[in-house]
């Protein structure tokens, strides 16, 4: 396995956080392609990730001159053959095992061997993903958060077969993009949702046994706890559908009640009030502001 130095990223999935993954590293130094299968998708986040970082140069944020160099740097495209170009891959699509077993197969398919894999999911185990490829020695989690480019920690997760040599490129490159890499083992939800899922689930029980609003219960977790945002707030923040996604996956994996979705989550997807994305959640984001 080369030790040459990752200079090329292909992140696939131009939501928000594939789009986050490809500003952060981009403005890092990184050469970016930014892939969506859906057309227009990846054209539309560069466009605002461009949008993004004039907006922080002209408040100072970053020096002058930084914001067009990192646009400079990344650039959108419709074709996963591209992936066979770039030294490493992430991968930060819908967090369904079947699409992201499909996506890692295409990949294997279409990179040669040197390519490194990493996936951003936040709950299916790597073992599981790095075995839809012939190379899970190069295979490993690189687990963000939101927003990636805000937010300094990574997760970063060794897959059963994966080489010391590859965790150590990627712990590097992750400090390189300005993270704070913390290893995990390759459990359903690694450490953070492991710890959050919980967490979150208990404050919808609360919502729905009427302990407290909506709003108050954000508020004991902000005033009380000293929380930036409150549970309810976090979970309409990261997409009611991909919480609700992440504990099926650890209830499953892990079969523990802890983890069970809870039912009030589940209408509310099932009515299709996803958090801020929809405009309502726990909270209404159609509103000038939101209490709590």
């Amino acid at each position: 396995m080369s030790e040459s130095k990752i200079g090329s990223v292909f992140v696939a999935g131009a939501g928000l956080m594939g789009s986050g993954i490809a500003q952060t590293a981009a403005s890092s130094g990184l050469n970016v392609l930014l892939y969506d299968s859906a057309e227009g998708a990846a054209d539309s986040a560069v466009r605002l990730i461009g949008e993004r970082l004039r907006r922080s140069e002209s408040q100072g944020k970053v020096a002058a001159g930084q914001a067009a160099a990192a646009a400079g740097r990344l650039r959108a495209c419709l074709e996963p053959v591209k992936a066979a170009s770039a030294d490493l891959v992430i991968e930060a699509i819908s967090e369904e095992l079947s699409v992201k077993l499909a996506f890692w197969a295409e990949m294997e398919e279409l990179c040669p061997e040197q390519v490194l894999f990493t996936s951003n999911t936040s709950s299916i185990p790597i073992t599981r993903l790095a075995a839809a490829t012939r190379r899970p020695e190069r295979f490993m989690g690189m687990h963000f958060y939101s927003p990636v480019p805000v937010m300094e920690l990574v997760e970063l997760v060794r897959g059963l077969l994966t080489a010391e040599e590859t965790y150590i490129r990627i712990e590097t490159l992750a400090r390189e993009m300005g993270k704070v890499p913390v290893s995990s083992a390759d459990t359903p939800g690694f450490i953070g949702n492991r710890i959050l899922i919980p967490f979150l689930n208990e404050a919808m029980q609360a919502l729905q046994e009427g302990v407290g609003s909506a709003a108050d219960i954000d508020q004991v977790a902000k005033l009380g706890f000293r929380h930036p945002m409150g549970p309810l707030e976090l979970a309409d923040f990261i997409g009611l559908d991909v919480i609700l996604g992440i504990c099926r996956v650890m209830h499953h994996g892990l079969h523990d009640s802890r983890y069970a979705p809870n039912p009030l989550l589940e209408r509310m997807v099932e009515a299709g009030q996803l958090g801020r994305k929809t405009g309502r959640g726990f909270h209404d984001y159609n509103q000038p502001t939101v209490k709590g």
